[in-house]
């Protein structure tokens, strides 16, 4: 049987379209969305005795001189003259190229900085070109590009996908009118998207650089308001799709799981917490699937409303999972949690169940049994909770804490997990807790698909921190400090930075810091043992080999030789480390130490950031603060403060070699000193950072916004708000293809 006809090979891209679709430029619009960094000024010839020192200019005259010379180093020298004046041209790096076109008596035109000095005018690596034919009328673009694509590839792409693009209006009248007056208060004209993008793309000479470069420009604001109504609409399309969705409706119980929850907890509820848990319980009496973020600062109590939560699915006969980013975490709620809700489900014959990644395979298959039998109501764990073995009977509610960890994709796989179709069931609600507080302008545009619901009243009893910053040569007063804590039966935190790239670095940096403070609190002595997380003072028999430790107990650490509790006046004080590459049996036991109360210090790496909560720990030191990012040095202080204690947070800051601080770092530092209020830190963080590094893995495949900014364009996404509401109702069909022009395939990642 003679073979089938081979499909027609398909034409390989060359290297420039290769680095074009890697820079997402696909489609004609693509291209014509694809705005210049900056310009350079190609439209007129500027005699060389007219060029002010330090000005980028363009001339154009005759080689007089060529010489390669060999001091200080292998350069290319060229001498041109225009008439008025000569210029030396000076290539470090050049080919034959160069030296052809830049031969004596050629006529060339040079653009490039202008540098004068005793030996007359310079520039050093300008462009250059013969001259001859007609200067450009428009400034020239330059865009933002990669090594495989040079700019005039580029330039040409540009200028064909702008022509060719579909540029016709999709916003109707109504919602243009609505546009003209919001631009109106700015005192801009409304230009159509065609015209707006030809004129970013080729502004003329005469035009004012710094209302382009500022984004102020009408050409610039018809964009802004393009692009955010189209993220408004998708968001907004994106809620109204899960709104025809149907999920169970899940109501309390009297006499219930949620009753008997309320009545063993050892604390009142704020009013605070009691307001969000009444707007998540009506959520979840709809049929509709709910789609909640549960904000708060750092210790306001969102973990007891997300029990409150679980506890109505489970009361309807539902199961609920919960999933946090780290093992530490998800342990951390698995304790308070297994605490609270295992006496009231053992009666009911239900059981709390665990999954993590490092879980041995027999203790893994009794939980997956237990879930899947439906006899764990409630499944608490890490990135393991939506692995492809993992079957719910009947999953009715998801929460996710920490939930800008948690990609896109991760979050759409936690929904295809939804048991129970056979009882009408469609999607599971979705409660998604953050702890990094959203500022009002992000919650409006990259949450606007989410309704919110702020914890915006801390516990009572919580003691206020006093945040210092200092610098890192008062280190020895600091360790001074350790030791005045420690002796008062305190526990400190001593937190090092992390940073992926230097990750061995940073460690060696962490564990020096170990011995230090180890030496430093037991005398000057103490051993050092590098292959050990736990530090012990000179007395008493060696500590068990790393992931051996015994869970913690007051009586058992005597017994293991260990250094017993720092508040015993005198005794030896242990000091833990902690680090993200310690196997979690040994990470748990430390934890467990410190938890307990037997061991005074513990130096980690950032794996405290989120979730830690020992009420005797008074003092937080954070070591490299200038390293770290404001919502992360926040959630970092948080850590303290949390019992009757006076508590501090110090965060020691390492100058540069100039003796200064960076303007970031110091702003960072500034906001933490200023304030312990998490929204307030929010704004800031924003201001500084940007929504792209704020947001975090939310925007994982999600568009984010390229032309607008939150900080400055409030008035515009208060418009694009009104203006996608109007559309959606009254003119789907342009608000679909106004979505289709600005975000493509990306709008289908909003529905998560």
């Amino acid at each position: 049987m003679p073979d089938a006809p081979s499909a027609a090979p398909r034409k390989e891209l060359s290297a420039p379209q290769k680095a074009m679709h890697k820079l997402g430029l696909v489609r004609d619009i693509d291209l014509a969305l694809h705005l210049p960094l900056r310009y350079e000024d190609e439209t007129r010839i500027v005699p060389l005795r007219e060029a002010r020192d330090g000005a980028v200019v363009q001339v154009e005259g005759v080689v007089t001189q060529q010489d390669i010379t060999y001091r200080p180093r292998r350069q290319l020298l060229v001498t041109l003259d225009d008439g008025s004046d000569t210029c030396t041209l000076r290539f470090f790096s050049f080919y034959p190229a160069h030296q052809k076109t830049l031969a004596v008596g050629a006529r060339v035109r040079v653009r490039g900085e202008v540098r004068g000095g005793f030996m007359g005018k310079t520039m050093m690596h300008p462009a250059f070109h013969a001259a001859g034919g007609d200067l450009p009328e428009a400034l020239t673009p330059v865009y933002p590009t990669s090594a495989q694509l040079p700019q005039a590839y580029l330039r040409k792409a540009v200028v064909s996908g702008l022509k060719r693009a579909d540029l016709s209006e999709t916003l109707p009248q109504a919602v243009l009118t609505s546009l003209q007056e919001t631009l109106r208060g700015l005192r801009a004209p409304l230009l159509s998207l065609r015209q707006a993008l030809e004129y970013l793309h080729h502004p003329g000479p005469d035009v004012s650089l710094a209302a382009l470069e500022d984004r102020s420009h009408p050409a610039w604001q018809r964009l802004k308001a393009e692009e955010l109504l189209a993220q408004q609409l998708s968001q907004l399309t994106a809620k109204r799709e899960r709104d025809a969705l149907r999920a169970p409706a899940l109501t309390t119980q009297a006499g219930g799981l949620h009753e008997q929850l309320l009545a063993v907890l050892p604390f009142a509820l704020t009013a605070a917490q009691r307001r969000v848990g009444e707007e998540i319980a009506r959520d979840l009496a709809r049929q509709v699937p709910m789609h909640r973020l549960l904000q708060g600062d750092v210790g306001s109590g969102k973990t007891v409303v997300a029990a409150l939560a679980a506890a109505i699915a489970m009361d309807s006969g539902w199961q609920c999972a919960l999933m946090a980013p780290t093992e530490i975490l998800a342990e951390q709620h698995f304790a308070k949690l297994i605490g609270w809700l295992e006496p009231l489900l053992a009666p009911l014959g239900k059981r709390v169940a665990w999954l993590t990644g490092s879980q041995k395979k027999k203790q893994r298959g009794e939980m997956l049994a237990l879930i899947a039998s439906g006899e764990a109501a409630l499944v608490v764990g890490t990135h393991a909770v939506i692995q492809d073995q993992v079957q719910f009977q009947n999953l009715a509610l998801a929460i996710i804490d920490e939930q800008h960890r948690f990609g896109v994709a991760q979050r759409l796989a936690l929904r295809s997990k939804m048991g129970g179709a056979e009882l009408g069931a469609g999607e599971p609600h979705l409660l998604m807790m953050s702890a990094t507080p959203i500022p009002r302008t992000l919650a409006m545009s990259y949450y606007a698909d989410l309704d919110v619901s702020t914890i915006d009243e801390l516990p009572p009893g919580r003691t206020p921190i006093v945040t210092k910053v200092v610098s890192d040569s008062r280190r020895h007063e600091v360790i001074e400090r350790i030791h005045a804590q420690v002796s008062e039966g305190r526990q400190v935190y001593w937190v090092c930075p992390l940073i992926e790239e230097s990750e061995a670095i940073d460690l060696s940096n962490a564990t020096e810091t170990h011995a230090e403070l180890s030496a430093a609190l037991n005398g000057s002595h103490a051993p050092f043992r590098r292959d050990l997380s736990l530090s012990k003072a000179p007395e008493g028999p060696a500590l068990p080999a790393q992931g051996r430790v015994p869970p913690p107990s007051a009586e058992g650490a005597t017994e293991r030789g260990e250094a017993a509790p720092a508040a015993q006046g005198g005794a030896p004080v242990l000091v833990g480390l902690l680090h993200s590459r310690m196997p979690v049996a040994e990470k748990k036991a430390v934890m467990g130490l410190f938890s307990g109360g037997q061991m005074g210090v513990l130096v980690s790496t950032t794996v405290i950031e989120v979730g830690v909560d020992v009420p005797n720990a008074s003092l937080m030191v954070i070591e490299h603060a200038e390293r770290f990012g404001l919502s992360q040095l926040h959630q970092l202080r948080g850590r303290v403060g949390r019992g009757a204690a006076a508590s501090a947070c110090v965060l020691m800051y390492t100058p540069n070699e100039g003796g200064r601080l960076g303007e970031t770092a110091r702003e960072r530092l500034k906001a933490m000193a200023e304030t312990n209020d998490g929204f307030e830190i929010a704004r800031r963080d924003l201001e500084i950072r940007g929504p792209g590094e704020f947001l975090g893995a939310r925007q994982s495949g999600a568009a984010l916004l390229r032309f607008a900014d939150l900080a400055t364009d409030t008035h515009l996404l208060e418009w694009a708000r009104t203006a996608a509401a109007e559309m959606l109702t009254r003119f789907p069909e342009a608000a679909e293809r106004h979505v289709g022009r600005w975000l493509g395939t990306k709008a289908e990642y909003l529905k998560a």
